[in-house]
Order: structure tokens, then sequence, then C-alpha cells
């Protein structure tokens, strides 16, 4: 296989961000905390605001539904940046390694309203030859359509292509298209991943 190009989804692969970062600082109960993340501020009421809603409106949404925890949920992107932990060192240390041979991008799920934070703060994003983001475009991984928007944007080519990602469901959708993937977790390194592909 001959590849051109390597795709990293950020968040979970070089970004640390987790909201229990912020939110220990606020509760002095785990399991309160692990409830709250679990079934008020969820991970597809986020994903809400990664694809096109306002911070402001995702907001109120879920302050008029659950209006007991209006404190809690305010402070979910007021203290944003402090979810941001910092990078994913054994990763990054990869883009610039991988960065002589291949063409970088950049496809995530990110609201357009957070996502400069991270650009103004991580210097590594600079290597990219292209970064694609949910919020920006309006759609969102696993949908087929934002992978079809980075390969028409960039003249890319999905078996040309190596897509990384912590997320199983955008794995699937890439591997449908016809990206090689790689599915980041706990116990996969990605170093590793990469010479078992022989690409370094």
């Amino acid at each position: 296989m001959k590849i051109k190009n390597i795709i990293f989804d950020f968040g979970g692969v070089i970004v640390d961000w987790n909201p229990r970062y912020m939110y220990e600082k606020v509760f002095d109960d785990k399991y309160e905390m692990e409830d709250f993340l679990t079934n008020i501020c969820t991970e597809e009421w986020n994903l809400q605001q990664d694809k096109d809603r306002s911070l402001v409106e995702g907001t109120e949404i879920l302050i008029k539904k659950f209006p007991e925890y209006a404190e809690l949920i305010g402070l979910f992107y007021d203290r944003w940046e402090e979810m941001l932990k910092g990078s994913i060192d054994q990763n990054v240390k990869l883009i610039y390694l991988l960065k002589k041979k291949y063409k970088l991008f950049g496809l995530t799920n990110w609201s357009a309203e957070t996502f400069p934070i991270a650009l103004k703060r991580f210097s590594f994003f600079q290597e990219f030859d292209g970064i694609v983001v949910s919020g920006i475009e309006k759609m969102i991984k696993p949908d087929s359509e934002i992978f079809y928007l980075l390969l028409h944007r960039y003249q890319l080519k999905a078996h040309e292509s190596v897509f990384i990602d912590d997320n199983i469901k955008n794995i699937i959708a890439a591997k449908e298209i016809g990206f090689h993937v790689i599915h980041i977790n706990e116990t996969i390194n990605l170093e590793e991943e990469l010479n078992k592909m022989k690409i370094i």
C-alpha cells in the first residue's frame, strides 16, 4: 500500500481533553460527578455544540431541562479551558516525524467557538496541511459527509490515507469509506501501530 496522508483526530489522540479535569475541582463526591456527566452534561449534548449549536443555546437548553443544575451546567463552557489538560506528548512527537514523509491533516469533532482556544495554545497544529473542524463545517463524525468533505477539499484518496481516532464509531465509518485506520485506546501504542504498517 502506498500511503501519502496521515489524518488525525485531535481529542484523545494528540490533545488530552476531559470535563473531569474541571469538574473534579467542583464536586466533592466522585460518584456525583460521574452521575452528572453521565446524565446531565452528556457526551451527546456536547456533541451538538461540536456540530452546529452555539454554546449559549446548548447551555440554555440544558438549564431549562435541569434548572436545579443551572450553576453546574453553566460551568461547562465558562471554565471549558480547564478541561484542556495538555498535549498527549507520545503522539505529538510523531507529528514531526511523520511530517517529513507525509501530508498531515486533522479531522475533529470540535465546537467552532472553543477550537480557537486550542489552536492558539498548541503550536503543533501549525504542522498540519489542513484541518476540518465539525463546528465550522456544521457536520460531524461519524457521518460520512465530513469524511468526503476532507477528501474533496484537499484532493485526497481514502486508500492512500491513514485515519487515527479514539472513537470506534468514527473508525468504522472511515474504514467503510476506504481509509486505513488505527483505533486509539488505552492499550494501543500509536508509534508501534504505525511501525506495524511500515509507515515509520
